[in-house]
């Protein structure tokens, strides 16, 4: 197998060619969405959900991403849900871990943004190659879950990790879609490069906050008029 991949001796050798050709698949998602991969985080698979509860606390999921503060990183995958899907939305967070570092991506960044980071690379949900047709997407699967916006999530609500999942599926399904709305809304008002800006910025020093606000206003986006208005935002103080 390759480097950093570590495999249940209970999955025959006739999978190795697939759980390959998974990673470097995910591994070419990264590169593209983060215009470079950085992160080398050691994959574990799992054969069972029994080793899969040993590192993840939970049965539940294909998938779970850990980090240290010391820029160690681990992904570990079901093996009987592995697919690119999976792995990138893993991977996600384990690249910004390493472009952030730990204390950043903690105590700073909102779990709605790194998920929904997450989400823009994990194609189960929507699976659009357009960003103006993602957002649009997104915004249906949003409705849907929220009743055609009757029982809608606020992005406080789920900023931390421990609001984001303190609910049953519906409840962590609309965290998801929620998170998926804004962040497919931020990429375009950010442009092509706003991710990397925000990163930059965040590492020289600006909260996460003034950052995000700040890149997504350095871009004159045209099409921006022909948008639905984004429900999770309250109308810009700057503006009026």
């Amino acid at each position: 197998m390759q480097q950093h991949v570590f495999v249940s001796p209970d999955i025959k050798s006739s999978q190795f060619k697939k759980i390959k050709k998974v990673i470097q698949n995910a591994e070419m998602r990264i590169d593209s969405f983060y215009s470079g991969k950085k992160s080398k985080p050691d994959i574990i698979i799992c054969s069972n959900p029994e080793q899969y509860q040993k590192y993840c606390n939970s049965t539940e999921g294909a998938g779970c991403s850990l980090g240290t503060p010391w820029e160690s990183s681990f992904i570990i995958l079901n093996m009987q849900d592995l697919d690119v899907n999976v792995a990138s939305h893993e991977m996600s967070h384990t690249e910004l871990l390493k472009r952030l570092g730990w204390w950043k991506v903690t105590m700073q960044v909102p779990q709605w943004f790194n998920e929904g980071l997450a989400l823009m690379l994990d194609k189960r949900f929507v699976n659009n190659p357009d960003k103006v047709g993602q957002y649009f997407d997104y915004m249906d699967e949003w409705l849907y879950y929220t009743r055609g916006g009757q029982e809608i999530l606020e992005l406080e609500s789920i900023s931390s990790v421990k609001g984001f999942f303190n609910g049953n599926q519906q409840y962590v399904m609309l965290a998801y879609m929620t998170s998926g709305l804004e962040v497919s809304y931020w990429l375009i008002l950010a442009g092509n490069n706003g991710l990397l800006k925000l990163i930059s910025q965040i590492n020289q020093g600006d909260s996460f906050t003034v950052s995000y606000k700040k890149v997504e206003r350095m871009t004159k986006f045209k099409r921006l008029k022909q948008l639905p208005v984004n429900p999770l935002r309250l109308p810009d103080p700057d503006k009026n």
